[in-house]
């Protein structure tokens, strides 16, 4: 099991449940827009969110921001290690941090020994484009030996000063890279693993990719919290990292939904049909499963394995409720009579 750290009020490691992280786009010297964003992610669902420090006025907005957010906020910290000192004063929960890219030891240990005054943790972020020339040379390529090694050997720079609240990722846009560093990262250390895949791509795309490698790895007990990276708004990281984590096991509650492709034995509308009730599950706050099927065939049967479900028939369909047919209603009321009789139970 990995050590524990918190971000805020959220426990990262150690057996606490897999966190969804995004990070904002907006400038951070804006701190209303920032936090506005902020407050939207936290309404989707996400746990803890990063934003971007570049210079003194962003790191000092930190202040401002915290006022109007609840969710645990993460500085995103390059070469200045006084940014990190002025998030820090500003309230921030936890440092996104190189500690070979801001300076000597004097600056690490002056950045270890503010985060450990004000119980802030140190995530070391390492990703392809950022391994050292000299492992570069050694590996030949961003490997995920050269991944972790870099890692672990900016971990070091912080244990050495004697801080030890380390969360790590080491991300590559290549998904095998990627699963296997964090393998590696996970068999040399004990450090919570932040999962990742970097410039994933747009959200089609990007989704599929970040399912392949943080489902393998979360499947493999390996991870403790993982961010979605899209190009694409926020907005959408949130809820496809809550999918994976569903679809790998790892996370319960909350609807989940399946629904049957679509042949030729189908005589509704059941692309129609399944993105109506799935959009209309959005406000639904209950832990149960909810299929929408079309098949003659299969749809019945299935449909009962669910809390409620549809098994479309020709232009109608039968209402299932824990393997019970509760009604039988015309295609365009389907969609109706199954949310009522969710709301009703």
């Amino acid at each position: 099991m990995t050590r524990q750290i918190k971000v805020g009020s959220v426990a990262v490691g150690g057996g606490a449940p897999v966190s969804v992280q995004s990070m904002c786009c907006t400038d951070t010297r804006d701190p209303a827009a920032t936090a506005e964003q902020i407050n939207a992610l936290a309404a989707a669902g996400c746990d803890i969110v990063r934003v971007a420090v570049p210079d003194m006025t962003a790191a000092k907005a930190i202040a401002e921001i915290k006022k109007r957010i609840k969710l645990p906020l993460v500085a995103d910290i390059h070469f200045d290690y006084k940014l990190a000192l002025a998030a820090l004063d500003g309230g921030v929960d936890k440092i996104r941090l190189n500690p070979g890219n801001v300076g000597g030891e004097d600056r690490v240990r002056a950045v270890a020994r503010a985060c450990e005054t004000r119980g802030v943790p140190i995530r070391i972020g390492v990703n392809s484009g950022s391994v050292e020339k000299a492992l570069l040379r050694k590996y030949g390529a961003p490997t995920p030996e050269a991944l972790v090694e870099s890692a672990i050997g900016h971990a070091k720079m912080l244990e050495n000063v004697g801080f030890g609240d380390i969360c790590v990722s080491v991300k590559s846009s290549s998904v095998p890279t990627t699963v296997a560093a964090y393998r590696l990262m996970h068999e040399k250390t004990d450090y919570p693993l932040h999962l990742g895949v970097t410039e994933a791509g747009t959200e089609y795309l990007g989704c599929i990719t970040s399912a392949v490698g943080i489902g393998t790895l979360l499947m493999e007990g390996i991870g403790d919290t993982v961010r979605v990276s899209l190009t694409a708004d926020p907005l959408r990281e949130v809820p496809a990292g809550i999918a994976i984590l569903k679809a790998a096991g790892v996370r319960r509650g909350g609807v989940r939904f399946v629904s049957c492709p679509t042949c030729g034995r189908t005589e509704i509308d059941l692309i129609g049909l399944a993105n109506e009730v799935q959009n209309r599950l959005a406000g639904i706050d209950k832990d149960i499963t909810v299929a929408v099927m079309g098949c003659v065939v299969n749809g019945p049967g299935e449909a009962r394995e669910a809390d409620f479900g549809i098994a479309g028939g020709k232009g109608e369909g039968l209402i299932f409720k824990k393997g019970e047919i509760v009604r039988k209603a015309p295609y365009d009321r389907l969609a109706d009579e199954l949310i009522k009789l969710i709301g009703e139970d």
